[in-house]
């Protein structure tokens, strides 16, 4: 069975939601939803994945209960859920940019929209993914701030920040953590990711020295994996 990128990165997604306690999480993307699947399969059945309308599934998408789009909200304030978004810019702290490049008002390029993204950074864990990493993407300043960094929530006082939990960064190149000041850190280099190409994809300086390689698969991963994507649509994603 071939093993690629986009597996390894799947692997370091389904880690990410590792948990034991009942929550709902959101992964937004291909990749962050196969690797939700697979962390329901394996190391975290008690997660819980909704189909984004009234109902909670399985990773199979059979319906298992009710969850009104509503009822979100609930768990969102009360700190149950874990959401894992994608990022056009995201700085050294974890401000997150989705909604435009350039100045607000007169942008170079419109984008989404900042969305759900201050209340799913401020009150919930909140992870993100990045399937091409670059300078561009990993840079100093975002342009405009939807998901809420470290910095931004901890000048913003303990009210906002004891909710605040930025959990991890994957991206096709590495994973990422937070470190005690609350700035990004590299957890794992993917395998055959060289130092110097990472660094090279990223605007901030980054701690390179000593870093493990990111772990593969195990053969019963892969063979979910498989099954949750059968057709390869996550080598569309992350083509390596």
């Amino acid at each position: 069975m071939s093993m690629r990128r986009a597996d390894i990165c799947v692997a370091a997604v389904s880690d990410a939601f590792a948990t034991q306690a009942e929550i709902l999480i959101s992964p937004m993307g291909l990749i962050p939803s196969i690797g939700g699947k697979l962390a329901r399969l394996t190391h975290s059945p008690q997660l819980m994945m909704s189909d984004g309308v009234s109902t909670l599934v399985t990773p199979e998408g059979l319906a298992e209960a009710d969850l009104p789009y509503q009822e979100v909200f609930h768990l969102l304030w009360s700190s149950k859920r874990h959401v894992m978004m994608g990022a056009s810019q995201l700085d050294a702290f974890g401000n997150q940019n989705i909604s435009c490049i350039g100045d607000h008002d007169k942008p170079k390029a419109m984008l989404i929209g900042a969305r759900g993204a201050p209340g799913n950074s401020l009150y919930n864990r909140c992870s993100y993914w990045i399937p091409q990493q670059s300078a561009r993407v990993f840079c100093d300043r975002v342009d405009f701030v939807c998901g809420v960094g470290n910095d931004r929530a901890s000048e913003l006082g303990a009210e906002v920040s004891e909710h605040h939990d930025l959990h991890r960064v994957v991206s096709n190149l590495a994973v990422f953590g937070f470190d005690s000041q609350g700035r990004l850190e590299v957890m794992s280099l993917h395998p055959d990711v060289l130092v110097e190409e990472l660094q090279a994809a990223c605007a901030f300086s980054l701690d390179l020295e000593g870093k493990p390689t990111s772990r593969l698969p195990t053969e019963q991963e892969m063979e979910l994996i498989e099954s949750l994507d059968p057709q390869g649509l996550r080598y569309r994603e992350v083509p390596l």
